[in-house]
């Protein structure tokens, strides 16, 4: 069976100002999302299901449906403010979304097979989605999901902080922990961390999440699970989100395993307007170097 690729597209970038799940970044006016998807589809996955936002869905299949015909199935899924609440109100003034553990589970109707879990907005690379096929392909079992770490370095930025998850290990090598680390930033030769947490400065060596899990079918009724307990503590709290990695710390404290996926691919995105020429660098160079063709399509 091959596994499916999930894309978080729901979201509309705040801090960059415009829907930049759907801007063009390659020569041929490719999103960063076509990279992945091309990358997915050589690396084995059968499936895309895009998960977005009801008044979005005509934009992103008049832009995807004729690129990707013949090439890999696609769904689309809608993150709802009522899917999965069980007739739980949102509090009166609530418009932000539930969080990406959510989302991943609006695609619960559509998904029975091992999946993984991508931003829209961020770039992977060939390898990270070769190692995650090969996880989800030989590996993946209810008791056993994966996160692709990357090297912290690599994911930041020259315009501004970033926000990070903070893998911690156990003594298998194993996930034990992930922190949201907030404002980030290279100072001179140094790691800086200034969100109030101990250490301010982070190792170099540092892995950390960009949001690319593997999981398999089980994570929807355990996440189901989750987020109706999730409603009843801070479902009344207008900006409370239900994030991944809440989910997978529960199920590791219950006994669950996550592994780390080693990556050699490099990671870049756009947090900021002014991230959008070094992608739009870094995607030339990888072109330049062989790895994509001019046109993905």
């Amino acid at each position: 069976m091959k596994p499916t690729l999930v894309i978080l597209a729901a979201g509309m970038a705040s801090r960059y100002g415009s829907m930049k799940q759907v801007q063009g970044f390659g020569p041929s006016g490719e999103t960063i999302m076509d990279y992945s998807i091309y990358d997915a589809i050589r690396a084995g996955f059968g499936k895309v299901v895009f998960i977005i936002r009801k008044e979005f869905a005509d934009n992103f299949k008049s832009i995807f449906e004729p690129k990707l015909k013949g090439k890999i199935k696609t769904e689309y899924v809608f993150q709802e403010m009522s899917s999965f609440t069980e007739g739980f109100e949102a509090p009166e003034g609530r418009t932000k979304p539930w969080g990406t553990a959510h989302a991943v589970l609006c695609a619960k109707h559509v998904v029975k097979e091992p999946f993984a879990v991508i931003n829209a907005d961020d770039f992977y690379g060939r390898n990270a989605f070769e190692n995650a096929a090969g996880f989800l392909k030989n590996s993946c079992t209810d008791n056993c999901y994966a996160i692709v770490g990357y090297d912290l370095l690599s994911t930041l930025s020259d315009h501004g902080t970033v926000n990070r998850g903070v893998c911690g290990l156990d003594e298998d090598g194993n996930l034990a922990t992930i922190t949201e680390r907030i404002n980030i930033a290279k100072r001179g030769d140094k790691i800086i961390c200034n969100d109030g947490l101990e250490p301010e400065e982070l190792s170099t060596a540092t892995r950390v999440s960009m949001n690319f899990w593997c999981f398999a079918p089980s994570f929807f009724s355990y996440t189901q699970q989750l987020f109706l307990e999730f409603l009843t503590k801070h479902g009344k709290e207008l900006k409370s989100e239900f994030f991944i990695p809440i989910v997978a710390d529960q199920f590791i404290k219950e006994g669950g395993k996550v592994e780390i996926i080693p990556t050699t691919s490099l990671w870049f995105g756009v947090t900021y307007k002014e991230d959008a020429p070094f992608v739009e660098k870094s995607l030339n160079e990888l072109i330049e170097q062989g790895e994509y063709p001019r046109s993905l399509w």
